[in-house]
């Protein structure tokens, strides 16, 4: 293939915005704003189970101490009732009134039992509670960090996204300025060849894979016409010429 010298180095321009936006979208994907999120978003999720957990927890206790309070209740109703009949003591027999004793310090001792277990439901539903809230505080602490480092990654983006707009504009001009089909040798290189299709001979090596070439290759090259593409022996890039190839 043949093509003017001054279009091999446009090339080089060409490749240096190639590797532009290749540096800019490792930048895009390597920021450490991703792993910081990644992370926090980890920590949010365990707080927010642990949440959900704690709140589950008060509410089932907050039932379960409605039930208690319900059979303190109760159990106070009968024992009112049943020390009403046993002061009016009308109609009943000496035994009944000693059966109704009993019955109302049974029940006394049940209502007594009773409140004890609502006293130690209540000191659970407290604890859930506090828990609740602490988590909760917590929850909205991590959320704030996932915020902060979401806004941060999202500002960096914006201007990474900004500039590979920019570059990548300009690559089309400079592109649109390359005969087809060296655009066309140039593109398969660099798919090829890690992201460089096109490198630089610079005293006697090339740029691409950063290997001198031997006596035998200068010679080549150096016999190849100005027009003449030259590809590397050794990685196969484009070797561009220019007054620094030392040849």
């Amino acid at each position: 293939m043949n093509a003017a010298p001054a279009d091999q180095i446009r090339l080089l321009d060409l490749q240096a915005l190639d590797t532009r936006l290749g540096q800019l979208a490792h930048k895009r994907r390597s920021l450490p704003e991703h792993a910081e999120i990644q992370a926090l978003e980890g920590d949010l999720a365990q707080h927010r189970d642990l949440l959900v957990a704690a709140q589950t927890e008060e509410s089932d206790t907050a039932r379960e101490q409605s039930k208690a309070e319900q059979d303190v209740d109760q159990v106070r109703k009968r024992a009112a009732r049943d020390q009403q009949r046993l002061d009016s003591g009308a109609g009943m027999t000496p035994k009944d009134l000693e059966n109704l004793q009993h019955e109302v310090a049974s029940l006394a001792k049940r209502q007594g039992d009773l409140e004890d277990v609502v006293l130690e439901i209540m000191e659970r539903r407290e604890a859930a509670q506090e828990r609740v809230t602490e988590l909760t505080a917590r929850v909205e602490a991590v959320q704030a960090k996932v915020d902060a480092a979401v806004a941060r990654r999202d500002e960096v983006l914006a201007e990474i996204d900004a500039e590979a707009a920019k570059v990548t504009k300009e690559r089309g001009l400079v592109a649109d300025s390359v005969p087809a089909d060296l655009l066309k040798l140039y593109d398969k290189l660099r798919e090829k060849a890690g992201g460089v299709g096109a490198a630089r001979l610079y005293q006697r090596r090339c740029e691409g894979c950063r290997l001198e070439l031997n006596i035998t290759e200068v010679n080549e090259v150096r016999a190849a016409a100005a027009d003449a593409v030259v590809r590397c022996e050794n990685c196969g890039r484009i070797l561009v010429r220019t007054s620094e190839s030392g040849l």
